[in-house]
């Protein structure tokens, strides 16, 4: 006759690991293993350090997604702002080029006038040297009005005053 193994005793599981009650029937479940009970009891309770763990993964995803979602708006704002960029450097160097067009013109009116050539381009070059020098003069005047960033020196001294006070509690 082969022998039955002896049935393992149950012991009785600490408070925090006993089965929970049936709450419709009011009544204990079948005998478990410590293991088993372990197990079924953490399975509605999770630990300090789960909750920070999930937190802390949940936090990581959420800057995850709101760094992809930035980027793709960042995307899609850069291509408008090339093409817009664009548009300007092609307007400007067709500005440029129409610009000579309108000086060569000009010298050229000044010889139909009767000048020597030379002199007709002479005129135009000291013109347009002339008006680069006043709206020199006259940027280099508006730069010395710019004033300093002073809303913002004051915060930032209000901001490292501020730190400078801060005493950490002791614990």
């Amino acid at each position: 006759m082969t022998a039955s193994p002896e049935p393992t005793p149950v012991r009785s599981a600490p408070a925090d690991l006993r089965v929970r009650a049936d709450v419709a029937g009011a009544h204990r479940a079948p005998a478990q293993t410590a293991r088993e009970a372990l197990a079924s009891a953490r399975q509605g309770e999770r630990t300090l350090g789960q909750l920070f763990s999930d937190a802390s993964r949940d936090l990581s995803a959420m800057v995850r997604s709101e760094v992809a979602l930035a980027k793709l708006e960042l995307q899609a704002e850069t291509k408008t702002a090339v093409a817009g960029a664009v548009g300007f450097i092609v307007a400007g160097v067709l500005g440029f080029l129409g610009l000579m067009l309108l000086l060569f013109a000009a010298a050229y009116g000044l010889f139909a006038l009767g000048l020597p050539l030379w002199l007709s381009f002479l005129i135009v070059a000291v013109v347009v040297l002339v008006l680069a020098g006043i709206l020199a003069l006259v940027g280099k005047s508006r730069m010395g009005k710019v004033g300093k960033p002073e809303r913002t020196q004051r915060t930032v001294q209000h901001a490292v005053e501020t730190v400078k006070r801060f005493k950490p509690h002791a614990e």
